[in-house]
C-alpha cells in the first residue's frame, strides 16, 4: 500500500512539473521570446524569406520605461504604423527593418547612399546602391527611421515615414533556421 502511494504522489509531482514547464515556456513566449519568419524580400541579403528567427522583447519595453532609445542599426520588429493599417495591412502584422534614424537624426538619402546628420553611412549589409532619392528629414521625437537592407525593394520609412517607437515589438536575436544559418544574426 505503502509503494502504491507513492507511486501516486510521484505521478501527481511529475504532472506538476510539467504543468510548471509549459506555464514558464508560455510566459518566456508571451514575454521575452518569440519566433517569427521572414514572409519577404525586404531584408535581403541579411535574411532571406522563410527565415525562422527569435526575437527578444524585453529591450525595447525596459528602453522605454528608462527613456532610451535602442542603437543604431538594430534589426526590429513592429506593428505597422497607421498610415499601413489605414492602406489596409492587418493591424495583427509584424514588419521587419533596420534602424537607420533615431530621434532628432537628420536622414537623407542622394546619389546611391544613405546619410545620417550629413555623413555617409557605410553599410555592408547592402548589396546594390540605393535608387532613390530622399530629402532630407528630422526624426521625430518618439520615433525611429527604419529601412529594409533590401533598399530598392521595401515598404519602409522612405515610403511611409517615421516609426513610432510604441509601435515596437522586439528585436532580431538569433536564426534557428535553416539550419546551415543556425546562431546570431550576422551581417554579409
Amino acid at each position: 500500500m505503502t509503494s502504491t502511494g507513492s507511486k501516486k504522489n510521484q505521478n501527481q509531482n511529475s504532472w506538476k512539473g510539467w504543468i510548471i514547464w509549459i506555464l514558464i515556456a508560455l510566459l518566456l513566449r508571451w514575454q521575452a521570446v518569440e519566433p517569427r519568419w521572414i514572409p519577404s524580400g525586404s531584408m535581403i541579403p541579411t535574411l532571406q524569406i522563410q527565415d525562422r528567427i527569435l526575437i527578444e522583447k524585453i529591450t525595447p519595453r525596459l528602453n522605454k520605461k528608462l527613456n532610451k532609445h535602442l542603437s543604431l542599426n538594430t534589426i526590429v520588429i513592429f506593428k505597422p504604423p497607421k498610415i499601413l493599417t489605414d492602406a489596409g495591412y492587418s493591424d495583427g502584422s509584424a514588419l521587419i527593418k533596420r534602424v537607420v534614424g533615431l530621434p532628432g537624426d537628420k536622414i537623407k538619402v542622394s546619389n546611391g547612399k544613405l546619410y545620417r546628420n550629413e555623413k555617409e553611412i557605410n553599410e555592408p549589409w547592402i548589396k546594390e546602391p540605393i535608387q532613390y532619392e530622399m530629402e532630407a528629414i528630422k526624426v521625430p521625437d518618439f520615433s525611429l527611421w527604419v529601412l529594409g537592407d533590401n533598399r530598392n525593394n521595401s515598404l519602409d520609412s522612405h515610403i511611409w515615414g517615421p516609426l513610432p517607437e510604441k509601435n515596437l515589438i522586439g528585436t532580431a536575436l538569433a536564426r534557428y533556421w535553416p539550419l546551415k544559418e543556425i546562431g546570431p544574426i550576422r551581417f554579409p
